[in-house]
């Protein structure tokens, strides 16, 4: 054994041999090495109690710990072996292995190996000397007081599923130390005699007992005893193991379904990136993917996936999808309903057996048809199938805020059929229904509808087809005749995950036959609204409730469900707080030295980065010297700070340390071995590296990193800090500063979000750069989600100025620390900390300057939840003021004291607040007196509009002065005041006596509207005005300009409204326009001024519905030329009427003139050319808008219309020149015989007409009896000797040259002596059809000889006429004769519409006959033709003139357009040209 004694001595002189050179030839620090494996459990047992306890013997623990020893020593092999030389030459060695550098890493490796090979040896010596230690320790004075044992923390009950672990801890103390001894039914338990069954641990006074694998036999009651010399203490606890009875049971401990049957698979297939609990809302998609990793990856062979829904066996159909390829796993629900909710398993055969994950999917209801209708029916399905009966059965829906379900309808739809058909009148109230009357052999799908007192829900998914046979093996339906089941217990829920919380409860005493499930709701506390947890029954009465809020306190309860419906809720569960389950917290990390005296050393480390859902109370530090393996407590009480120093070292020993923390639940697991540190003593001058470098504020672009002074500040006192900063995976550290800072804390921006960093820091003195710091762990630039900043503002109760933030993320150990200028502020007069939920406030005491700075924020055991906020002077003072506001508050107005006016001219004084409360008390002073509600005041308020007012009821001259309110509402005052003087006084009060005169107008006949206009459609200007207080007794008149207007329609007071149309409105309409209405009561004047503006408008609005009338531009040629005409409802020359050619405005001229009638504008174009021709235009504005119509000039259009000018032009030269009788001639002659008759008249033409005498329509020769003179060729004579009764007749006179003439008849009636003096009867002259000579290339077709027979007349004598001069047949249309004869005219023209006389060419007849009209036509310098017989029709080309003969017009405008349309007519012109003239009007 003596080679085994001094085995450890070798051992420990050849690692301090070697670590010294490593340390100087590699300066970077080495990977830690390898953990030593975990010591045999025995032996972690007698270190515990060595420890901790102190009252068991000496010789127990010495047997104990040679029995754990007994077994074979380790024997160092030959080569190993060294001889007392060669430990003599160490120092020979060590100086040899500085200046050499060969080899090292061989060195290196054999002191590895060497150290593994040795590891039970040296475990086996420190447990023999830690035992020797303890059996001669001293106790502390507190130790020795005597105290019984006592639990601080008692053991808890517990309820798992098969095959969970389950952790039983409790702490206690006492003294001397108890031994606790824990039973399992009052049986001890046993580790040995279930190998791997029972862990039991006892470390730092915190005893566990673990129990793996549990199954149902492991449930029992559960103790820990704990004895010592002074007295024993007990605690227990209830162990209840639940058995995987159904499939359900797997939604809850994540167990698999049962294996479907053996698959074999050569594939290593694992999974990664699976799908979590799943939410989904009705007729949605839902996707559930889980990422495989497949060796070998063969594109051909993927692995064999199975997929579960609540233990059942998924097949691909038209409601499942699923999918293996591109190393993805993928199950698709297209059409989401309520009978998808539930666990689904993902089962995936590997070559070593299956792999399986699970998660639940939630289906919601989704947005029902009518609001507050009930949700869809689910698992509809039939049992007692028969030829012609199924038995339809279905589970009901949740209904949680919803009415009350009052039954259900069920549908069927035959197959190959997509119409629904009902199958019951009423609805049916139980979940089961018989279906009659179906036919045999025909297969029939079924749905469910439920109905409550808001409406009919969505329909069930369709059920499995079914088809009606005799004889059919179908399942038969379970059901409890007991009606609905009685409510079930009350849930209990516990904590699970920080989203989810574990709620069971106890079956119903009544109802459990036929029972479908549960139906679970939630709430939060505090609200009234609950909210389904699922939406399908759920058979176990257990269940997981997922997408709860962290933090939030909820309640639950629980219905049961059968065929007959939903029971009673049960009571509501007791809080709870969403929270995580209670565990240790995890190892802390980044151990690195601050400081080291050569006899200690100062370590620092980082905290866990998950405390386990508790606080952490304690830490605790091991070390051990890296000869040995052995580690040692270094403190046996925990520790606060995250900062130890170890005493009682050896200078010059390299040592380990490892770090614990703990919390309620116990110790965590340890950190990892820090690298290995030299106990040397640190003299250079620079400073040490700082420490515990954290992160806060972390966002997308910026961080910020704050750190601890250094403990050892070298020869000098620290000036500052360099920060450098690396992208992860780098080691090229960049400096962010280029001179050291002095605060302890870097805002670090310019960062690309998303991308990970790490950072270090350098502390400088007056000589020099130190060491680095650890370099921190990667962050990554990206803020947690949900992140809010910090708020600035003023409490609006207190008037307190305070910062607050609301945490995104929180746990029930979380805590807000408060920094300002990222030192901790603590405990401090100057401010306050309050916290409430998710919330933190700090609140300033009397703030001033010296609260400026940067306040920031940190939120523990949390995911880096932080924010800062700078407070600047300037924001300080205007909170300061708002403070001031509310700690001095004024009743808030929304208005000041104004004034208004109200009729019978009462003046009302206001003031309104914001807000008032019933307690509000006023006053009102006027000139320095206060003023009191009374006669001739009125002052009142009211609290829901915040209105004070005063109403002054006689408002006169002595009112002047200056108004005041003053108001009080609880502590709160405020004051507004208005003074009324001068003009603004003599403005009130003329408006008073204004209101006074008004409302004593109204108490008679009034006008409650003034007179104003409108305009009609068809552009009459309408005045209206609307009376009130009117009788049958009141009268109405019109005036203008003081002399009354009688209009057509008396205006009728009692309608309310009277009007004034003014039709054809023009600037002879301006004025001054009155309306009077009165009665006995008196009378009301209501004038207007149409001009100026006035007028404008009115023309404005007439121009707006003209110019949306106006026609297109259309073409009428005139012997004067061509003329555009655009027709509209109504024209006037006032309108803003613009003309254009080719974009130029065009000016009334001899050349282009300009005018237009009641219903037209027209532009004429006066012997036109070629340069007239173009695109022309015609604007009217109407002040907003300009309308405006376009017609082209040019090519066929121009071609046409000039053809059709040159007509026309030829046609008014003939009718100009045409033979014609001028005056003289009677219509009747009654003469007595033996008288002599003469028949004069006047005749012209150019050249000198032929005049033609005919008696009964023969030519009648001159002779004695008869004599026929012309004269000078103007005058024509017929005369007649002694006449006798033989020469009555009818005679007519034909004038004619060879451009046309006039035919004139005269009745002469001869009587004898002594008779009476025959009825005289009318005569009609009658034109001549003129000869037209046509333009060029417009054939004119030859008029018929039967017709116009003296068409072919060439001289005045008879012989030149044709063989028969009578003249052509009558018209059918026979002339209407006159007893009053036609005035002497030089133009004589038919008295009335009559048709025209008989004629040897009878005047075609116009399409439309002219009207009258009833304004003339205003006069014009171009007069229009007269032309009365109108020549021969050209193709396309209407005649100008209108039939008959008439007056020759003074306006060269044809007739207004008709009202009906113009008959249509073949041309190849554009529609918009017209040939003929203006159609005449209606």
């Amino acid at each position: 054994m003596e080679g085994d004694r001094h085995a450890p001595d070798r051992c420990r002189a050849n690692v301090a041999n070697v670590f010294f050179p490593i340390s100087k030839v590699y300066p970077k620090p080495r990977p830690p090495a390898p953990t030593p494996p975990t010591l045999p459990l025995l032996c972690t047992l007698l270190i515990s109690r060595g420890r901790k306890s102190s009252s068991k013997s000496a010789s127990q623990v010495q047997a104990t710990a040679t029995e754990a020893m007994a077994e074979p020593a380790y024997t160092i092999p030959v080569f190993r072996q060294r001889t007392r030389e060669e430990t003599e030459g160490v120092e020979e060695y060590q100086r040899v292995s500085k200046k050499v550098e060969k080899g090292l890493a061989a060195i290196q490796e054999e002191i590895q190996r060497m150290r593994i090979s040795t590891k039970a040896q040296v475990d086996s010596l420190a447990i023999e000397k830690e035992v020797k230690q303890k059996m001669y320790r001293k106790v502390d004075v507190l130790e020795a007081i005597p105290r019984m044992p006592d639990f601080i923390v008692a053991l808890r009950p517990h309820t798992v599923w098969e095959k969970m672990p389950v952790k039983l801890f409790c702490t206690v103390l006492g003294t001397p130390m108890p031994v606790v001894k824990w039973y399992k039914g009052g049986v001890p338990v046993d580790p040995l005699s279930a190998p791997g069954k029972y862990k039991i641990e006892s470390k730092y006074g915190v005893h566990s007992l673990i129990i793996s694998r549990c199954a149902v036999s492991d449930t029992a009651d559960y103790s820990a005893v704990a004895t010592n010399t002074h007295g024993t203490a007990t605690s227990a606890a209830t162990v209840t193991v639940r058995s995987a009875g159904s499939g359900g049971w797997s939604s809850q401990i994540g167990i698999v379904p049962r294996l479907s049957g053996s698959h074999f698979s050569k594939l290593e297939v694992s999974l990664v990136d699976c799908f979590p609990v799943t939410f989904g809302v009705e007729g949605e998609s839902a996707s559930l993917l889980c990422s495989l990793v497949v060796v070998p990856d063969l594109p051909n062979l993927p692995p064999l996936v199975e997929w579960y829904r609540d233990d059942k066996l998924l097949q691909p159909g038209p409601l499942v999808d699923m999918s293996v390829g591109g190393s993805v796993a993928r199950l698709v629900l297209p059409h989401l309903a309520k009978d998808d909710e539930g666990l689904y398993t993902i089962r995936v055969y590997t070559k070593d057996g299956t792999s399986e994950h699970c998660a639940y999917l939630f289906v919601s209801d989704a947005t029902p048809p009518v609001a507050g209708a009930p949700g869809a029916p689910m698992s509809v399905k039939a049992y007692d199938i028969n030829s012609d009966y199924v038995l339809v059965a279905w589970k009901p829906p949740n209904t949680v805020n919803e009415a009350a379900i009052t039954g259900y309808f069920v549908d069927r739809c035959e197959e190959r059929s997509d119409s629904w058909v009902q199958c019951n009148d009423a609805p049916v109230k139980v979940c089961k229904y018989p279906v009659h009357g179906l036919k045999e052999g025909h297969s029939y799908r079924f749905r469910v509808r439920a109905v409550n007192s808001s409406g009919i829900s969505r329909a069930s998914r369709p059920s499995d087809r079914v088809t009606a046979l005799d004889a059919v093996e179908s399942a038969k339906l379970e059901g409890s005749h007991e009606g609905v089941p009685s409510a079930p217990g009350q849930p209990v829920a516990t904590r699970n995950t920080r989203s989810s919380a574990f709620v069971q409860w106890e079956a119903p005493k009544h109802g459990q036959q036929g029972l479908m499930g549960y139906y679970i709701d939630g709430r939060i506390v505090g609200s009234k609204d609950w909210f389904a947890c699922n939406h399908k029954p759920f058979k176990l009465n257990r269940f997981v409730v997922h997408g709860l809020t962290l933090g939030e306190t909820y309640v639950f309860r629980v219905q049961a469900v059968n065929v007959f419906g939903l029971s009673e809720e049960s009571q509501e569960s007791g809080p709870i707080s969403i929270e995580p389950a209670l565990a240790t917290p995890s190892s802390p990390y980044g151990i690195s030295l601050l400081n080291c005296d050569g006899s200690s050393m100062t370590v620092s480390w980082s905290s866990p980065k998950h405390c386990g859902g508790s606080r952490i109370s304690a830490y605790y530090v091991d070390k051990r010297d890296v000869d040995t393996l052995v580690w040692k407590e270094v403190n046996t009480s925990g520790i606060v700070d995250r900062v130890c120093t170890v005493d009682n070292l050896t200078e010059g020993t390299f040592y380990e340390f490892k770090v614990q923390a703990a919390n309620m639940a116990g110790v965590g697991l340890p950190s990892a071995p820090s690298l290995p540190m030299k106990c040397e003593a640190w003299t250079f001058e620079q400073p040490g590296p700082a420490y515990d470098l954290t992160f806060s504020e972390v966002r997308s672009h910026s961080l910020v990193l704050v750190w601890k002074a250094p403990v050892y500040t070298g020869a000098s006192a620290v000036s500052g800090y360099f920060v450098d900063m690396a992208k992860k995976g780098s080691c090229e550290f960049v400096a962010l500063n280029e001179e050291p800072i002095s605060q302890r804390y870097m805002q670090v921006r310019d960062l690309e979000e998303g991308e990970w960093y790490v950072f270090r820091v350098r502390t400088v003195n007056a000589h020099g750069i130190g060491r680095p710091s650890l370099v921190t762990e990667a962050v990554c630039a990206r803020p947690p989600p949900g992140t809010k900043e910090i708020v600035a503002g003023v409490d609006e109760e207190t008037g307190d100025i305070f910062l607050s933030l609301e945490a995104c993320d929180i746990s029930q150990t979380s805590a807000f620390i408060w920094s300002k200028n990222y030192k901790p502020i603590g405990e401090c007069p100057r401010v306050t900390v309050t916290t409430k939920g998710r919330t933190s406030r700090l609140s300033f005491i009397n703030p001033d300057k010296d609260d400026l700075g940067r306040y920031s924020v940190l939120v523990t055991d949390t995911d880096g939840v932080s924010a800062s906020h700078t407070l600047t002077e300037d924001a300080l003072n205007s909170m300061l003021e708002l403070s001031y506001a509310i700690r001095n508050p004024i009743v808030p107005l929304k208005h000041g004291l104004n004034y208004e006016v109200l009729e019978k001219g009462h003046v009302r004084f206001w003031v309104q607040a914001i807000k008032l409360t019933p307690a509000v008390t006023y006053r009102f002073v006027v000139n320095d007196k206060e003023v009191t509600s009374g006669e001739g005041h009125k002052i009142s308020h009211d609290v829901s509009t915040g209105v004070i007012q005063m109403i002054v009821d006689n408002f006169t001259r002595d009112s002047e002065g200056t108004y005041t309110v003053q108001i009080h509402d609880g502590k709160a005052k405020a004051q507004s005041s208005l003074v009324l003087v001068g003009d603004v006084f003599l403005a009130v009060l003329k408006e008073a006596e204004f209101q006074r005169r008004e409302y004593v107008r109204k108490q008679g006949a009034h006008f409650s509207e003034s007179v104003s206009f409108t305009v009609t459609d068809d552009c009459t200007v309408m005045l209206t005005c609307k009376v009130a207080n009117v009788k049958k007794e009141t009268t109405f008149h019109w005036y203008k300009e003081d002399e009354e207007i009688v209009p057509e329609t008396p205006p009728n007071v009692m309608s309310g409204a009277c009007a004034l149309p003014i039709p054809l409105f023009s600037r002879k309409d301006q004025g001054v326009y009155k309306a009077v209405i009165g009665d006995e009561r008196g009378k009301d004047t209501s004038t207007y001024d149409i001009s100026g503006e006035v007028f404008d408008d009115i023309i404005n609005a007439i121009a707006r519905i003209a110019g949306e009338s106006a026609s297109e531009l259309v073409v009428q040629c005139t012997p004067e030329g061509i003329r555009l005409q655009c027709y509209m409802n109504y024209y006037t020359e006032e309108m803003k009427t613009v003309w254009k050619h080719k974009e130029s405005k065009i000016a009334s001229s001899e050349k282009m003139r300009i005018g237009g009638t009641t219903e037209m504008a027209w532009m004429q174009i006066c012997d036109p050319s070629d340069k007239e021709k173009g695109l022309y235009t015609i604007e009217i504005s109407d002040g907003v808008k300009t309308h405006a119509r376009t017609f082209d000039l040019s090519g066929q259009a121009y071609t046409e219309a000039y053809e059709e000018y040159l007509r026309l032009k030829a046609a008014a030269f003939a009718e100009k020149n045409r033979g014609r009788v001028l005056g003289g001639l009677p219509d009747v002659v009654t003469i007595m015989e033996d008288k002599s008759l003469s028949l004069t008249c006047t005749v012209w033409g150019e050249p000198t007409p032929e005049v033609t005498w005919f008696k009964n329509e023969q030519e009648v020769a001159s002779n004695e009896h008869t004599r026929i003179t012309f004269d000078g060729g103007k005058f024509s004579s017929l005369v007649i000797n002694q006449v006798t009764p033989e020469d009555s007749g009818k005679y007519s006179i034909n004038v004619r040259n060879k451009y046309g003439g006039e035919f004139v008849e005269i009745t002469v009636s001869v009587y004898r002596h002594g008779e009476q003096i025959p009825e005289s009867k009318l005569g009609q002259p009658k034109m001549a059809t003129p000869a037209v000579i046509p333009p060029s290339k417009t054939p004119t077709p030859a008029s018929s000889k039967a017709q116009t027979p003296s068409m072919s007349m060439k001289s005045p004598t008879p012989a030149s006429t044709p063989k028969s001069p009578t003249p052509a047949p009558k018209s059918s249309t026979p002339a209407t004769k006159s007893p009053t004869p036609a005035p002497k005219s030089p133009t004589p023209a038919p008295k009335s519409p009559t048709p025209a006389p008989k004629s040897p060419t009878p005047a075609p007849k116009s399409p439309t006959p002219a009207p009258k009209s009833p304004t003339p036509a205003p006069k014009s310098p171009t007069p229009a033709p007269k032309s009365p017989t109108p020549a021969p029709k050209s193709p396309g080309i209407k005649s100008p003139t209108p039939l008959g003969k008439s007056p020759t017009p003074k306006s060269p405008t044809p007739t207004p357009r008709p009202r009906s349309p113009t008959p249509t007519f073949k041309s190849p012109t554009p529609p918009r040209f017209m040939k003929s003239p203006t159609p005449p009007r209606k």
